[in-house]
């Protein structure tokens, strides 16, 4: 019985066009090359699907055919330039079609047109991560790339400087980029045309990154002028060119403290980068980033921007839907950036109910947006005056929150975990509604991730969760998380969740006299992995928050003294734990103090025992070590070893 295929969905997959493809005929094949590129020009659905109809080795073919005519190459090359721009498919294609090195074999052709043609496909491929890495450190490839930059032609300086954007990635490689005079090539082409200027701004921008010998280089080049030049280009009539000369300055001031310093200079980059939040196309979506990385941990800068009313800017930006995605995600960057170290900054966020825009987004569809979101209410939230006002711990901002720890994206996952962990600390007694939106069951299951990212942000939360936690809550986490998973998160195989495991277990210790019967559960399960991460860690932190825990222990009752007594100090020493003396002669302060408090604790005069563990830590020449330590550099440590003796001294007083 005869059947007849299914119709394609665009309507392609019998166009004749595909087999005039590889036709023998030259003008054949140059016309229907002509008539696939301005098909797939700008239509990203017939792009995609030529794509997958094979479309591309077809095309590629007529570049490594020797009977091909120049204007049948540089149609060629130019639709294979159009399946490259702006999708990795197709990319992906062209590379796979071995078109590559043929397009760097054309940059020598003798024909301007081909050479043009090869030099914007080549551009095309250079503007996606799936492009070949240029390996800088073969002289041949080095002066290749020299020759591209002095060239006269647009589209060969430009892919030069898109090769640079695209491979240079490591200090090494910027100094190599550099010691070849890359730099001033670029630096010449700042007077060229807008592309050559945009292409070298952008270039610059790349090689001086986080590199204070690069921008040392930059700045010094023709006694000052390239860095003029620059500084000149933020006035530009184009604002792409203004937004790539701020990127640049912005690279030579963060990279390194010696340069543009200057208030003015500051102020300016602020009101530009504002400035450019109205743009309404791809420089509008890229601004917001750019003033991120201004002010980024950067106090003096965030003062400037608030007096710049850089939140009020925001706020209207975001009133101004919808707003493209990439946008969007750049403006809760910029303001989680703005709020976080600023209590001015974080006030006017709030009054300006900036707040429920970013709730909002918790839900957008598009993760990198809903990932932002997070970030910029995890720095709202440091704020203790609006915790202890409980202005986040509601449903409206708690019940998202907790959706998102179950996202398909790990990024948002742990994005939401930063937040929460912010809120969570919350000083009024409103936790129970984070228990109410199922809270704590969602952030127990994520510490048992395969991801240790999600295991450290989640055990993070819990430990911010039982913070001065009352007895209610913390039986509630305590029943659902388990003394045998604390015990397995203290042994994790990665040391930070090992230390947030161990603040973890300190925060439930902490407080009244039951909360210590917490470390004794099932059998004192607790305990002894504490004991088994102090014999084996030789990291500071976890030490410190190991003694801690023991510190915590060591104020309850007279068992649980004995305890830390015996698990610091046993009897018949057979090497389970170093010597305590080695935690109170640490390099480390931190350390010291934690080390002098649990003796402090285990020395209480007032308790029963006193006496006799007092004796045990003569014998063992804690005392001596207290007695030394009182001359302390560290005021923390002295003041902690003088309570100590002081104890110590009492106890043997009364007896």
């Amino acid at each position: 019985m005869p059947t007849t295929s299914a119709p394609s969905a665009t309507g392609i997959s019998s166009d004749p066009i595909l087999d005039r493809l590889s036709s023998s005929d030259c003008d054949v094949k140059f016309k229907a090359i002509r008539e696939v590129k301005n098909r797939i020009i700008g239509n990203r659905t017939k792009k995609l699907s030529y794509i997958k109809l094979g479309a591309v080795p077809k095309v590629a073919a007529a570049l490594a055919d020797s009977n091909s005519t120049p204007d049948l190459v540089v149609q060629s090359a130019a639709a294979l330039g159009s399946f490259a721009c702006g999708v990795d498919a197709g990319v992906r294609a062209v590379l796979d079609a071995g078109a590559f090195p043929h397009l760097i074999r054309l940059l020598s052709a003798p024909d301007e047109k081909v050479v043009d043609a090869a030099a914007r496909s080549l551009r095309m491929i250079y503007q996606s991560k799936l492009a070949p890495k240029y390996d800088f450190f073969q002289e041949e490839n080095m002066q290749f790339l020299l020759l591209l930059l002095k060239s006269e032609n647009e589209n060969l300086t430009g892919l030069g400087a898109g090769i640079i954007i695209h491979s240079c990635e490591t200090n090494v490689e910027q100094n190599v980029l550099c010691h070849a005079g890359v730099l001033e090539k670029l630096t010449t082409l700042l007077d060229g045309s807008l592309s050559q200027r945009e292409a070298s701004l952008e270039s610059l921008a790349v090689i001086i990154k986080c590199n204070p010998e690069a921008v040392s280089k930059f700045v010094e080049l023709h006694s000052g002028r390239a860095l003029s030049s620059v500084t000149e280009l933020t006035k530009d009539r184009y604002s792409r060119t203004r937004l790539l000369a701020c990127l640049c300055l912005l690279s030579v001031k963060n990279s390194s403290s010696c340069y543009l310093q200057d208030i003015a200079i500051k102020t300016k980059l602020v009101y530009i980068l504002l400035e450019l939040l109205d743009d309404s196309g791809q420089v509008g979506d890229e601004a917001p980033f750019a003033f991120s990385s201004l002010i980024a941990e950067k106090e003096d800068m965030q003062k400037l921007a608030f007096e710049a009313n850089a939140i009020d800017k925001f706020n209207c930006l975001l009133q101004k839907s919808p707003l493209h995605p990439k946008r969007l995600e750049g403006v809760f960057l910029a303001l989680g950036d703005l709020c976080s170290k600023l209590e001015c900054c974080r006030s006017s966020f709030l009054s300006l109910q900036v707040l429920n825009l970013v709730v909002d987004a918790l839900t957008h569809e598009d993760a990198s947006v809903r990932s932002a979101a997070c970030i910029c209410l995890r720095s709202v939230s440091r704020s203790i005056k609006n915790l202890s006002a409980g202005c986040f711990m509601n449903k409206r901002v708690v019940f998202p929150l907790v959706q998102l720890l179950s996202d398909p994206c790990t990024s948002v996952q742990v994005a939401a975990l930063g937040a929460i962990s912010n809120i969570v600390v919350d000083f009024m007694p409103h936790k129970s509604t984070f228990i109410q939106c199922g809270g704590i069951k969602e952030l127990v299951q994520l510490t048992k991730s395969m991801d240790s990212s999600l295991r450290l942000n989640a055990v993070w939360a819990l430990r911010n969760m039982v913070f001065l936690a009352d007895k209610v809550c913390k039986d509630g986490i305590f029943v659902e998380l388990t003394a045998s998973s604390m015990a397995s998160l203290i042994c994790d195989s990665e040391p930070s969740v090992q230390e947030q495991a161990l603040a973890l277990v300190r925060n439930f210790v902490d407080g009244c006299v039951y909360s210590v019967e917490y470390a004794f559960a099932e059998d004192g399960i607790i305990l002894n992995a504490v004991g088994r991460l102090l014999r084996k860690s030789s990291k500071v932190e976890i030490g410190m928050q190991g003694l801690y825990v023991l510190s915590n222990i060591a104020s309850g009752k007279e068992f649980h003294k004995e305890a830390v007594m015996q698990l610091l100090f046993p009897q018949h020493d057979n090497g389970s734990l170093p010597s305590f003396n080695q935690f109170l002669q640490s390099n480390d302060s931190r350390m010291r103090t934690a080390a002098v408090w649990v003796i402090v604790n285990l020395t209480f005069p007032k308790s029963v025992g006193s006496f006799g563990r007092t004796v045990n830590l003569h014998s063992l020449g804690i005392v001596s070590q207290l007695k030394r330590m009182v001359e302390d550099t560290c005021m923390d440590v002295k003041l902690r070893a003088e309570h100590a003796l002081g104890q110590i001294n009492n106890t043997f007083g009364e007896n």
